[in-house]
């Protein structure tokens, strides 16, 4: 497939090649590329020399202009990237452009522009509904309505490997009192991110079908919450604080086009949707991505994706129909992911009820100062290969403030 030495399995072999911003300690400019087993292509020196029509579509510090440049470019830069991969003219052309994979320093690959977070998974809305609202429902009236979801903070979104300080805020005690202090329910949630490339109009909805007209690709996230500041905020308005200290995502963003065999129809709907979700006779857009999350090097978790009740499609559909504009850059998350098994610790220890005890002996129901969190995901590829998500890792310093 490639004249590479890339192991058979490698996640980052030719059927996934995705995009991310690097520098070296030779080369401190942060500039694109694309992983191919343990190397990175340094795309702007390899389009300057092989492929200058798509100069434009690669410079810059980001993928900011490639984001924007649309599905006719990204299809052609995948194109031109898998054939120099795979035609043994371009070896020697290219070989000068590879760099180590262990010498690249990873960056923020684009920039942020809005960030939404839904809550598309029916197993984690229902676990939760059951732990805050015994006796009833678990899920709210409007659950299967519509993706549920709600506006963060860009500012914090950062990039695999930043450390996180634990979040301060007001909290209310069981008997009632109200203290400020640093959170003692830190929280991780295991989710897909959705990377927008290509703006839309104001006052112009996306239909379900215009998806990967305007979807680049995917990341890792892990939305950190701080529950028990979220518990006392939330209402009526929803989170906030809780929420928008720091929300991690991979440095890799896989396109689209290496996802194809791994789509997937989603659970069957079981209330009507209105026409603007109604995704029965559309093409599918589940997708079977499966998690592993591990807390200080011991797995703790596997979910799954391919359950997910709401698809990337309609939370674009909704997140735009009362026309809301698109722009490049946006990023929207899916939720916490719990299929199979949950992806966050507030179920993995039913609200701290039942600690994880790890392989050290230690108990955890929330994280502690100096827990790092690593989370990695794969799909199915084309003729039983694995197309990889990279990894979306952090660890937790103790609070600056209370």
């Amino acid at each position: 497939m490639t004249w590479l030495d890339i192991p058979a399995g490698h996640p980052f072999g030719i059927t996934t090649l995705p995009y991310g911003v690097f520098s070296t300690a030779a080369d401190a400019h942060p500039r694109a590329g694309v992983a191919i087993g343990e190397h990175v292509i340094d795309l702007p020196a390899a389009v300057r020399r092989l492929a200058p029509e798509l100069a434009a579509a690669v410079a810059g510090p980001n993928l900011d202009a490639l984001l924007a440049s649309g599905p006719g470019v990204w299809q052609a830069l995948r194109a031109q990237v898998t054939t120099w991969l795979t035609d043994e003219v371009y070896r020697d052309l290219l070989s000068g452009h590879l760099v180590p994979a262990a010498d690249a320093i990873m960056h923020l690959p684009f920039t942020v522009a809005d960030y939404v977070d839904f809550y598309a998974s029916e197993q984690h809305a229902t676990n939760l509904g059951k732990m805050f609202r015994p006796g009833q429902d678990p899920l709210t009236p409007n659950w299967k309505h519509l993706p549920i979801g709600y506006h963060g903070r860009a500012g914090t979104v950062v990039v695999s490997g930043t450390e996180v300080a634990r979040p301060s805020g007001q909290r209310r005690t069981p008997d009632g009192e109200i203290t400020f202090g640093a959170s003692q329910r830190l929280d991780i949630e295991a989710e897909l991110g959705y990377v927008v490339g290509t703006p839309s109009r104001l006052g112009e909805p996306v239909a379900l079908d215009a998806f990967p007209d305007h979807v680049f690709g995917v990341c890792l996230v892990n939305d950190w919450s701080a529950r028990d500041i979220q518990a006392w905020e939330y209402v009526p308005l929803g989170p906030f604080l809780g929420k928008s200290f720091a929300t991690s995502i991979s440095p890799w963003i896989v396109p689209l086009a290496a996802l194809g065999h791994a789509r997937v129809s989603p659970p069957e709907r079981t209330v009507p949707l209105l026409p603007y979700l109604d995704d029965e006779k559309a093409q599918p857009w589940g997708l079977d991505v499966r998690f592993e999350i591990r807390l200080n090097g011991h797995v703790v978790s596997n979910p799954s994706f391919t359950g997910m009740y709401w698809t990337g499609a309609q939370m674009l559909a909704h997140m735009t129909i009362n026309g809301a504009s698109l722009r490049t850059g946006d990023l929207f998350a899916s939720g916490t992911v719990s299929g199979g098994s949950p992806g966050c610790l507030i179920e993995l220890t039913w609200n701290g009820q039942q600690p994880l005890t790890l392989p050290d002996g230690s108990e955890r129901t929330f994280l502690a100062d100096g827990d790092e969190v690593v989370i990695t995901a794969t799909a199915p590829g084309p003729n039983g290969t694995v197309v990889g998500l990279g990894e979306v890792r952090g660890r937790i310093r103790s609070a600056s403030v209370g």
